[in-house]
């Protein structure tokens, strides 16, 4: 689904009216379930409740939330934000846990393609799900679509101008394409305008680093727990930073690149 297209989730709507309540715990309130369940219920409209009770297990089941006030009232209808319900709830509108949101920032800040796109969906659904390993590798995936694609734009570029395109840049190995697509980037760092070399010099390398060291974590395991739920969330927060990069470095090439 194109980021465009995004509408509320059902995921969506019970973390923004739990933040709705956890804002007013300091003035006396309480979490309780049904209060949750039943304005989200409102705000939704035409979804079935079955459906807005298989989301409301999977916040507890990945470790969003878990039932309980305080020692005294341990049990349900009471029940908590865990800290990791809390570091999503932070940025709400645009943190992985709310995938809606999070496609909709990123559709606000750059296009990807779609096989960018597919990836970066069910790397989503995975980091959601709890399933971070996978969850690594389909972000890995997104980011080295995004590399091809700037690739490609350099390479079409160059050929329409009759100049050779840099070997390694045709090599079938992702890491040896991104390695020359940086080199050719820095031999023409001078004569980017400072909003695009600034960002350029401080983060493509950061970009790609980071998330590639994650998924190689995860893709080529020397321990039991190669990936954590932080690297991960760490990944998906910078990818779409990752991709404005590579729109704005796109755009210079297809336009001012001789």
């Amino acid at each position: 689904m194109p980021p465009q297209s995004v509408k509320p989730s059902i995921r969506e709507v019970l973390l923004q009216e739990i933040k709705e309540q956890e804002a007013q715990t300091g003035t006396g309130g309480t979490l309780q379930q049904s209060t949750v369940l039943n304005n989200a219920a409102r705000k939704l409209g035409g979804y079935d409740h079955e459906a807005i009770l298989t989301q409301w297990s999977e916040l507890f089941r990945t470790g969003l939330i878990a039932w309980g006030m305080n020692l005294s009232n341990p049990n349900p209808p009471f029940f908590h934000l865990t800290d990791r319900g809390r570091r999503a709830l932070e940025n709400a509108t645009r943190d992985p846990s709310n995938p809606a949101g999070y496609l909709r920032h990123l559709a606000s800040m750059a296009t990807v393609n779609d096989i960018a796109m597919s990836y970066l969906t069910e790397g989503l659904d995975c980091y959601v799900a709890g399933l971070f390993k996978a969850g690594a590798v389909m972000v890995g995936g997104a980011a080295e679509s995004v590399i091809l694609d700037l690739r490609d734009t350099v390479v079409q570029k160059l050929q329409a101008l009759g100049k050779p395109v840099p070997k390694p840049m045709e090599d079938w190995r992702t890491k040896t394409v991104s390695d020359a697509l940086r080199s050719f980037l820095e031999g023409h760092k001078t004569r980017l305008k400072h909003d695009l070399r600034d960002p350029f010099e401080a983060y493509w390398s950061a970009f790609a680093l980071q998330i590639r060291t994650v998924r190689n974590d995860a893709g080529h395991p020397t321990s039991v727990a190669p990936v954590t739920p932080e690297s991960v969330h760490a990944s998906l927060l910078i990818f779409p930073e990752l991709a404005r990069l590579a729109n704005n470095l796109s755009r210079w090439i297809t336009t001012d690149l001789t």
